[in-house]
């Protein structure tokens, strides 16, 4: 198992390689025709961007998979990388015995892991501030991406993530695996077949929104690359609280700082805010009008409004994380525990062949898969993925300002100079997307 720690040679080569593939225009990957194709059968090769806490549960759902081979792993902090090479290394033994075993290889820098030839796709699992940069560096190099939601940290990096896919025609896959639940699919059909009426309303509840990250700094451990971590956001001393070492099995904070996340109300919001979109037929557009609460401090109350006179407002309303369709006619609540309807028997209709049918996907981490192979849209595309994490981005800068604000989904701007100026972020020189 290789850890390869040269960061000023595999920026060269990154670099060297993005310049040939833009001059190009578009890779024709592997898989598709040329030396080395690859028929639909056969494995699509992958590598692991980002092994940090996620990555225990996520890298075991690839390694799962039959028509895969994870090839390489990246993470800046070698203790957890290590981790996940030997939970792959032993899978593989185990499924092919020792002997059949190639073998998977480590780096502490990702352009390293995206400038090999033999890598068809990559799953990026850092944190939020990362994603844009790796998953457009990514395709830059020729690779399919499966992104971690929310798909990306600002408004401005989610659309140049789409534009990017769009140009050299690569499949993305978004993180937001709810979408492949039998139990939000049937929700969604639910809602837009109108069994509870015309929806006036959708509350959505999630956690709170985004604050700045006021941790006192402490000593870097040896075994993480600190600046690297960082990378994007504007530096910051180190904090366990951001950055756990591997033998606290807890899930990292960095979500709840503006800097490198979007608060709970990103994190679970690119989760119930996608089902809410999905469920209105509104995954290429989003709200014309945010109404923050007027008390400042609060973290509850935001009111987002649909140009279609739907409010899709930001309320606990006693179910956990979960959203709640009201219509004319009836109300569906729907959370990854269950799917209850008033009236009741609503929730046990059968859709018909002849009804509005959305699209099925048993399997998230398949599907994308099976993508790569046909080079369709999954289930989750780029632009469904920048939708959703998009509210939540406006949402954020909504309760940071503490205005109502106007915004234009076709153009994703706001009414408002200030608003605007936090559609992106300022980026470390060496970092910029």
């Amino acid at each position: 198992m290789k850890q390869n720690t040269n960061r000023s040679n595999s920026r060269r080569k990154f670099i060297g390689n993005s310049i040939a593939t833009m001059a190009a225009f578009t890779i024709v990957p592997r898989y598709v025709l040329g030396k080395g194709f690859t028929a639909p059968s056969d494995k699509v090769t992958l590598g692991f961007i980002g092994t940090g806490k996620l990555s225990k549960g996520l890298g075991p759902r690839f390694l799962k998979l039959p028509n895969i081979q994870m090839v390489a792993a990246s993470d800046v902090n070698s203790k957890k990388l290590d981790f996940f090479l030997n939970t792959a290394k032993n899978h593989y033994a185990e499924v092919s015995g020792k002997d059949n075993f190639k073998g998977i290889e480590g780096y502490k820098e990702y352009e390293e892991l995206i400038n090999r030839s033999d890598i068809d796709a990559v799953i990026v699992a850092l944190p939020d501030h990362w994603h844009a940069k790796a998953s457009i560096d990514a395709m830059k190099a020729g690779k399919d991406v499966y992104c971690e939601k929310p798909l990306a940290h600002t408004v401005w990096e989610g659309r140049q993530m789409v534009k990017t896919a769009r140009k050299l025609g690569k499949v993305v896959q978004t993180g937001s695996m709810q979408r492949s639940s039998e139990r939000f699919l049937h929700a969604c059909e639910l809602v837009r077949n109108g069994y509870i009426g015309e929806i006036k309303t959708v509350k959505v509840n999630v956690g709170d929104p985004a604050i700045p990250c006021d941790l006192p700094g402490e000593k870097v451990p040896d075994n993480l690359d600190w600046d690297r971590w960082v990378g994007p956001a504007q530096f910051r001393e180190y904090s366990p609280i951001l950055a756990p070492p591997i033998t606290d099995d807890v899930w990292p904070k960095w979500r709840d700082y503006k800097e490198f996340g979007g608060g709970i109300f990103s994190d679970w919001g690119a989760h119930m805010f996608d089902i809410a979109q999905w469920g209105l037929g509104m995954d290429e557009t989003g709200p014309v009008e945010l109404i923050p609460p007027k008390d400042r401090t609060a973290v509850r109350g935001l009111v987002m409004k649909y140009a279609n006179g739907i409010e899709m407002i930001h309320e606990d309303f006693g179910r956990g994380w979960a959203v709640q369709f009201n219509g004319t006619e009836g109300k569906l609540e729907v959370s990854r525990s269950f799917l209850e309807t008033d009236p009741a028997n609503i929730a046990d209709k059968k859709i018909g062949d002849n009804e509005i049918r959305l699209y099925k996907s048993e399997n998230h981490y398949a599907d994308w898969i099976n993508c790569i192979k046909t080079r369709e849209k999954p289930i989750c595309d780029v632009e469904i993925g920048h939708r959703s994490s998009s509210i939540c981005n406006i949402g954020n800068i909504a309760y940071q300002l503490g205005r109502p604000l106007k915004w234009d989904p076709a153009k994703e701007k706001f009414d408002d100079k200030e608003a605007n100026k936090l559609r992106t972020k300022d980026y470390r020189k060496e970092y910029k997307v």
